[in-house]
């Protein structure tokens, strides 16, 4: 059957003057890189300060946050990282490219967040960090998981790359005195096309993050005295210019997005066999990086096909992320004694929304309850017909 006739979305990235101002400042200010310029630094403030942190650093993108964050907090060769099986491979890999396992576990089937029992369960000696991803803006149960990584004597890293402004019982990312590191990538919630940013509660932790994202130089140095092994992860002056204006939109989208998702979840719900992500009361404010939906008893080959079909509506679909063992890239370093098969039974949850979970990227809920209606429909037809 032919679809009805796709709905119009907001354009993403979404810009005006506020950019153009931002770049043209950051143009004429006489130096591009941080440590000339003002608004690599005047962003870190900004950023920080809206989540509540300490300190924020901001770096070359959200994957070389992850990376800084785990070796400033120790992880490494020797070391394990825990890591929910459904997420973006960034995830993994930033454990994994520096020398430290990965270890999947698996996550809640309504929220898509990490489970905790299995996370306590896959705790060993060797475990260093626990890695909770605030899936599509979700916060993940962090009260559970500062009191089990308490106990065991393990630290949290927060992968907040889908979280920009969310809130865990009215706290901030940067009030839960854990690490979270974010990403600026093009279809973020708020963006440069690439960045990212760590947000440390430690002073003596930003000072060495600081140290090993700037090739192991300390900022006054005119020597050459370069204290540490380092790499070069300092962001750009213009990507900064940038932040600072997105960011001053992000409260008016995030209230926009928490309103029409209540909407479409509701819609959504509506139909034979679709369930949307769940929520927690107690995380009391989710930007909603993404719009996400289970069709359970599906194939993956059939939710492919829905996705696609739902592209040619015009509707901006993905399939969901697929679980981290299930990838070549896993497997290449840095992967538990262990295979696919075995990884698989322990997470069924993840195999099963991998193959069944469709998200609608988060343009879509920047659009009126009309639009997101028709939406609905669409959805609505192509499951019946598929």
């Amino acid at each position: 059957m032919s679809p009805r006739p796709g709905p119009t979305f907001p354009d993403w990235p979404q810009f005006d003057d506020t950019e153009r101002r931002a770049l043209d400042r950051a143009l004429t200010q006489g130096q591009w890189w941080r440590m000339g310029g003002s608004e690599v630094e005047s962003f870190e403030r900004e950023f920080a300060g809206y989540h509540g942190a300490r300190h924020a650093l901001a770096v070359t993108n959200g994957t070389h946050a992850l990376e800084l964050a785990l070796q400033v907090m120790g992880a490494g060769p020797g070391s394990e990282v825990i890591v929910p099986a459904f997420t973006f491979i960034s995830s993994s890999q930033a454990a994994q490219r520096i020398g430290a396992v990965a270890v999947p576990v698996d996550v809640d089937p309504d929220t898509y967040n990490i489970d905790v029992e299995a996370t306590a369960a896959a705790i060993t000696p060797k475990t260093r960090v626990i890695m909770p991803v605030h899936m599509a803006g979700l916060m993940a149960d962090m009260d559970a998981l500062d009191k089990l990584a308490s106990d065991a004597g393990v630290r949290i890293l927060q992968d907040a790359a889908h979280a920009h402004g969310a809130r865990w019982q009215g706290k901030g990312v940067g009030e839960l005195d854990s690490v979270a590191a974010f990403s600026f990538q093009n279809g973020k919630l708020m963006t440069a096309g690439e960045g990212g940013a760590v947000l440390f509660p430690d002073t003596d932790e930003y000072e060495k993050a600081f140290l090993h994202h700037s090739c192991g130089r300390p900022r006054t140095d005119r020597r050459y005295h370069h204290q540490v092994a380092g790499t070069n992860m300092r962001m750009n002056e213009f990507s900064a210019a940038v932040l600072r204006a997105q960011l001053s939109r992000l409260d008016g989208q995030i209230e926009v997005r928490e309103q029409r998702w209540k909407f479409l979840s509701t819609q959504l719900a509506d139909i034979p066999g679709v369930r949307p992500q769940g929520g927690d009361s107690r995380a009391d404010r989710n930007p909603h990086y993404m719009a996400m939906f289970r069709l359970p008893g599906w194939t993956e080959e059939r939710r492919n096909l829905l996705v696609d079909r739902l592209v040619d509506a015009g509707i901006p679909a993905f399939a969901a992320f697929r679980a981290i063992y299930r990838t070549n890239a896993f497997w290449e370093m840095g992967a538990p004694e262990t295979s696919v098969d075995e990884l698989a039974r322990r997470c069924p949850n993840a195999d099963a929304i991998s193959a069944d979970c469709v998200w609608l990227h988060h343009r879509t809920l920047l659009a009126s309850e009309q639009v997101l209606g028709d939406t609905a429909a669409i959805v609505a037809d192509l499951v019946a017909a598929g």
